[in-house]
């Protein structure tokens, strides 16, 4: 196949430079590469470590305002279940003075009605011994009257008047008593 003029050694040599220049681009890409890879895979491990670092903090900054949260819930439950208490207190307080005094009024009540059953009682007998009083009294002046015409008619206007106040007087000492 040769023909002598050498072609084949030169296509030979060219192919084993062409070869060479292949590996050493292949070996340059190779090796640049990798460094690209150990580049990467360092990036990749500082990010993770970032990562790790803020996630660790955050977590102990919630954590602290967890804790800040809870305590200030904590003390706020504390101080709205003293203030019931003693709404409680003032509660039970006032009602056990409203039975007192409806109690009170109760027992003001009772006293009234026998006042007023006394008063009553007292009244009846006052008003009989005045019905009494002035039917004996019209009939004094009736007699009167017959006797003297006109002017036993303005005595016993003048003597009526002073009857009734006296059984007044003494329905007035009754209701006293």
């Amino acid at each position: 196949m040769s023909n002598g003029n050498g072609v084949a050694t030169t296509l030979g040599a060219a192919a084993e430079v062409v070869a060479g220049k292949a590996k050493a681009v292949g070996g340059a890409v190779s090796k640049r590469a990798s460094t690209a890879v150990k580049k990467a895979k360092k990036a990749a491990g500082k990010a993770e470590k970032a990562v790790v670092k803020s996630a660790t903090r955050a977590k102990k900054a919630v954590d602290k305002k967890a804790g800040a949260a809870k305590k200030a819930v904590s003390t706020r439950v504390a101080k709205a279940k003293t203030s019931l208490a003693a709404t409680s207190a003032s509660a039970r307080a006032e009602a056990a003075a409203l039975k007192r005094r409806k109690a009170a009024k109760k027992a003001a009540k009772k006293v009234v009605k026998k006042a007023a059953a006394k008063k009553a009682v007292a009244k009846k007998a006052g008003a009989s011994k005045a019905v009494t009083r002035k039917a004996t009294t019209k009939k004094a002046v009736v007699k009167k009257a017959a006797a003297k015409k006109a002017p036993a008619k303005k005595a016993a206007a003048k003597k009526a008047p002073a009857r009734k106040a006296a059984p007044r007087k003494v329905a007035g000492k009754a209701a006293g008593k």
